[in-house]
């Protein structure tokens, strides 16, 4: 198995266990804080389609071979400075937090299938090269999988020890 084909597969089953999960759960289970926090989960997998919009437009600049175009963000904000998380990340609750959870639900799923078709999409040789698209300042590619991968997980992990920890759900089989 290549890495890109190992590195898709992990994906696939990421998204298999977020759907596990959530079709385990009420809609009121989905849109109550988890305390101690103001966030639900409906508002953790808002937070997650936020940041993975920035991941589909490189996935898709490179499939294109022009510049990513990002979607709208905070205003004078710049994403990529760590040092403004807590703002964007609270921007991002505040942007969503409205929408009902079967809309939340959709968006969150659309775009984690088309970030995964988009990674298809891409020779592993492009997304090895680090020097392949200067506008990852010098990063190859395979990191906004990565990337994506890792900000998920790191979600499903708190968010299942939360569970179980509240009674709120059963271990995973």
């Amino acid at each position: 198995m290549t890495m890109k084909e190992h590195i898709l597969a992990a994906l696939r089953e990421q998204i298999n266990r977020w759907e596990e999960l959530l079709s385990r759960l009420s809609e009121a289970q989905i849109t109550s804080p988890l305390l101690p926090s103001d966030w639900s989960i409906k508002d953790e997998i808002a937070h997650l389609y936020a940041w993975q919009q920035r991941s589909i437009a490189r996935l898709e600049a490179a499939l294109h071979d022009r510049e990513p175009q990002f979607p709208q963000w905070l205003p004078g904000i710049d994403p990529e400075d760590y040092g403004n998380t807590d703002q964007t990340n609270a921007w991002i609750y505040t942007t969503y937090r409205d929408l009902p959870w079967t809309r939340v639900y959709e968006n969150w799923r659309t775009g984690y299938l088309r970030f995964i078709q988009s990674g298809e999409g891409i020779s592993e040789k492009d997304l090895l090269d680090s020097g392949r698209y200067p506008w990852l300042g010098g990063h190859p590619l395979v990191f906004v999988l990565i990337a994506s991968y890792d900000h998920h997980q790191e979600h499903y992990e708190i968010l299942r020890a939360w569970l179980q920890e509240h009674g709120e759900s059963k271990p995973d089989p």
